[in-house]
Order: structure tokens, then C-alpha cells, then sequence
């Protein structure tokens, strides 16, 4: 019991943390930091992996499958938002000469 109240209060302070550092950014940054929030998801990704090795019930297996498949939903989609916003600025005579 003393490990679930541990690791809720972690769950809220980190919960609380997030939404300070996010609500402090300008809405026009959010697609930049779409890298740093790769790196962020990449690491839950890691915890997720370092939870699985001590998970013994079929409801914490559930909580890590989906942890996992969110966390990868992220990287992929922040990555993709990345390329996309990269692909914006680059320079107009390579598309003119590819024509």
C-alpha cells in the first residue's frame, strides 16, 4: 500500500509540473517543441519498460500496454508534425527546380 500512495503522489506532482512548464508556452511554440516532447514520450517509453520487469498482475499489464501504445503514438505523430514543419521551410528553388 505505502508503493500506491508513492507512486500516485509522484503521478500528481509530475501531472501538476507538466501542465505549469506547457501552460507557460505560447501557443505558436507548441509545433517546435514537438522534438523536446519526443524526448519526454521517450522516456516514458523507457519507464514503461522498467515497470514491465516488475509487473506481476494482469491490470498492471493492461496499464503498461496502453502506456506504451500512447507513448508511441507521440513519438511517431511528433515526429511526423516535425518532418512536416521542416518541410515548410525549406527553400522554394529546389521545389522550382524539381519541376
Amino acid at each position: 500500500m505505502p508503493t500506491l500512495v508513492v507512486s500516485i503522489t509522484l503521478f500528481v506532482l509530475a501531472l501538476l509540473i507538466g501542465i505549469e512548464v506547457i501552460g507557460k508556452v505560447p501557443a505558436t511554440l507548441h509545433t517546435p517543441l514537438m522534438s523536446g516532447a519526443n524526448s519526454i514520450h521517450g522516456i516514458v517509453i523507457v519507464g514503461v519498460v522498467i515497470v514491465a520487469a516488475e509487473a506481476n498482475s494482469p491490470l498492471a499489464y493492461a496499464f503498461i500496454f496502453l502506456a506504451a501504445v500512447l507513448g508511441t503514438m507521440n513519438v511517431v505523430g511528433g515526429y511526423v508534425v516535425t518532418d512536416r514543419m521542416l518541410e515548410m521551410f525549406k527553400s522554394n528553388k529546389k521545389k522550382g527546380e524539381e519541376k
